[in-house]
């Protein structure tokens, strides 16, 4: 009896000394997306309502509009062809110590674009 309530009292102060992941702190940063299931290695600047993407030779600026911590939305600051005129609606679907995995959605399309994001610098 004493070995369980030892286990339980171990189990419960190691639950409660873990702070629990929240995805607020990929809302700023300097994150990636890696090359691969659809994508080029992409490097993502987030500032304030800012997010500036790198990749191939292109850079493109987006606005962000945060609907809640799990849900996002990003705009084409100067789009160059119709398809960069329409949101791209993002879900966080999952995250992880350093990374979230997400569903993205643009305009009001049925195709969902699934991927990884790493964060790499606050």
């Amino acid at each position: 009896m004493k070995k369980i309530a030892l286990l339980l009292f171990l189990i419960v102060t190691i639950s409660c000394n873990t702070e629990p992941l929240k995805a607020d702190r990929f809302k700023t940063g300097t994150f990636e997306i890696p090359a691969g299931k659809g994508y080029e290695k992409t490097i993502i600047i987030r500032q304030d309502s800012i997010q500036i993407e790198k990749y191939e030779d292109r850079i493109d600026t987006l606005l962000i509009s945060w609907k809640n911590n799990f849900d996002y939305t990003l705009k084409m600051l100067h789009p160059k062809t119709a398809i960069d005129e329409d949101p791209i609606h993002v879900k966080i679907t999952n995250i992880e110590k350093n990374s979230y995995e997400f569903e993205a959605v643009i305009g009001y399309s049925n195709f969902v674009q699934k991927g990884e994001i790493f964060k790499i610098a606050d």
